[in-house]
């Protein structure tokens, strides 16, 4: 493991980075929104489907 390498590497990457725009973080925000939204009405419907076809409940 070369550290001064990865460091400079670090430092590199830590200098071209820009903090976003509000648009960018309200654009990003939403879908990553969406994305939770979508996994838990996903789990939530498996769930149910378990219900159903199992005739158990939590």
């Amino acid at each position: 493991m070369d550290v001064p390498f990865d460091l400079t590497s670090y430092v590199r990457v830590l200098k071209m980075a820009t903090t976003p725009t509000t648009e960018e973080f309200v654009q990003v925000s939403k879908i990553a929104g969406a994305g939770i939204l979508l996994v838990g009405l996903l789990g939530a419907f498996i769930h149910g489907l378990m219900i159903v076809l199992t005739g158990g409940g939590f």
